[in-house]
């Protein structure tokens, strides 16, 4: 495996700790009706666990509502029953065609615990980076052990290796701003 290639798979391994760390940071409730919030609930569709996603609609048609609309309406009392067992903190409101979720806004208790749990989720995110940074260093150091690459091919692939790990750590610390304003401001 030659430079460009570890390269490429650590870049790869740092892109999906930011997607991680994006779908961590859509799951936490914020007082803003996302549809990410009930799209995981499985429901009993038929004696099959299925996801919410799968058997239905869902829409934001204002800040605080979701509508989910069931494809097959006799499905609805499930999805009713699915909701309330996956503790939203939310009570759904069914007029036996949809379902609407009005999320309720976030008291400062919570909007600070949240903020303690996003900034926590973060640090998590660029913890994960570093390693995967250490891991491709020790990679790197490997080629030159090898004698694949030269002592100053190796000094480009860790400056290298180092300009993508700042890059992703900003990206982490830019989404965890964005999701803080989020929560500061609803």
């Amino acid at each position: 495996m030659g430079m460009k290639q570890i390269l490429r798979e650590i870049e790869d391994s740092m892109k999906k700790t930011i997607e991680a760390t994006k779908r961590e940071f859509s799951e936490l409730r914020s007082g803003r009706a996302n549809p990410k919030m009930v799209e995981g609930v499985r429901v009993n569709y038929y004696g099959t666990p299925t996801l919410l996603k799968e058997i239905a609609t869902i829409s934001v048609p204002e800040a605080r509502l979701m509508v989910i609309s069931p494809y097959d309406p006799s499905s609805l009392k499930e999805m009713e029953k699915a909701l309330l067992q996956a503790d939203l903190g939310i009570t759904p409101m069914s007029d036996g065609k949809v379902i609407r979720l009005i999320v309720p806004p976030l008291s400062q208790e919570r909007r600070e615990e949240l903020i303690k749990i996003v900034k926590k989720v973060a640090e998590e995110g660029k913890v994960s980076v570093r390693t995967v940074r250490r891991d491709g260093k020790e990679q790197i150091r490997g080629l030159e052990k090898k004698k694949e690459i030269s002592e100053d091919e190796k000094f480009k692939g860790e400056e290298e290796l180092q300009k993508l790990t700042d890059r992703y750590v900003e990206e982490i610390d830019r989404i965890l701003e964005e999701k803080e304003k989020e929560l500061k401001s609803f």
